[in-house]
């Protein structure tokens, strides 16, 4: 998918009405005050060699870079927020709100923008072992812990 695809994704997205239940699409989970859109991953594949994870994982980051961006572009400079601390409270035993145990658990830092009710973030997760990678939007009213 192109970096325009994702925009237009983004922005679907962010004006769709939250659902009741959380339901499953082909791309991705929406819940009661969000949504989760999956743009792009690799299934690690033990059959492919380590240039192409680095390979991919290096498009991945690059596309995560090029929308937030974009982004930054339109609604200013998000708030970097690190999930260090959410992330130790969490694995010590903290109940957390949907969308964000997910979020806390796969990434280590957000680009975080506030839009009218909503928040709204490009979630990058990668594989601590270097084969896999996930770029992902979330838009939530369900504040950051």
């Amino acid at each position: 998918m192109t970096t325009a695809h994702h925009l237009r994704l983004i922005d679907g997205v962010r004006s769709r009405e939250f659902p009741s239940e959380r339901t499953a699409s082909g791309s991705g989970v929406s819940g009661p005050g969000f949504h989760t859109v999956h743009l792009y991953g690799e299934e690690v594949s033990w059959s492919a060699d380590e240039e192409d994870h680095v390979e991919r994982r290096a498009q991945c980051q690059a596309d995560h870079d090029a929308l937030v961006t974009l982004l930054t572009l339109r609604w200013g400079e998000p708030q970097a927020v690190s999930l260090w601390s959410a992330r130790e409270r969490l694995l010590a035993g903290e109940e957390m709100a949907e969308p964000w145990a997910d979020t806390v658990l796969g990434c280590e830092h957000l680009p975080l923008w506030r839009m009218d009710d909503r928040w709204i973030t490009v979630t990058l997760h990668l594989e601590r072992d270097g084969t896999g990678c996930e770029l992902s939007v979330l838009v939530t009213s369900v504040d950051p812990p």
